[in-house]
């Protein structure tokens, strides 16, 4: 069985480098915790509140990304059972591409270059498709599993896992 795997706010987390960054530029306190439903700039204020979309767009912005907590080992343990593929839709984000490549030979060392698919839209044949975004799932007959982030808290009509440890519960 083939297993396609997000990258963002799946495996690495965004979040934590866009509150690092808006507390450099603005010292702005945003350990707040984000409102379920929302996205993190729709948390801050208005006249700034587009300014993500510049970091996000920046080259390096990917590259050092912290990885979300369990990600590695279960990512390694799902190997053994199944054909991972890390799925990205990368190409939204032009820069992305070399950091996101980078990103993952440093800390995913063990998937092959040959199971790493940066697209636009997840158009993928494969069983299972670990997301945050409920867009990824239009048309996808596998079984999808939602990963939790802050913008996806209030969607209830997918199979949920919040952590690395619930997927592998679910999934081994």
């Amino acid at each position: 069985m083939r297993i396609a795997i997000d990258m963002d706010e799946v495996l690495a987390d965004p979040i934590h480098k866009f509150i690092q960054l808006y507390n450099r530029d603005y010292q702005i306190p945003l350990d707040l915790a984000i409102k379920p439903g929302t996205e993190i700039f729709q948390n801050l204020p208005q006249e700034i509140n587009q300014k993500w979309f510049e970091y996000i767009n920046e080259k390096g912005f990917f590259r050092d990304l912290p990885v979300i907590d369990g990600a590695v080992e279960a990512v390694q343990r799902l190997q053994e059972k199944y054909d991972v593929y890390i799925v990205s839709a990368a190409m939204e984000f032009r820069n992305s591409l070399e950091d996101k490549l980078d990103w993952l030979a440093e800390h995913f060392p063990f998937i092959s270059w040959k199971h790493i698919i940066f697209c636009g839209e997840k158009i993928v044949n494969v069983d299972i498709m670990i997301d945050d975004r409920i867009k990824n799932f239009a048309g996808f007959n596998g079984r999808p599993l939602l990963f939790t982030s802050p913008h996806n808290l209030l969607i209830t009509e997918y199979e949920r896992v919040d952590k690395w440890q619930q997927v592998l519960d679910k999934l081994i």
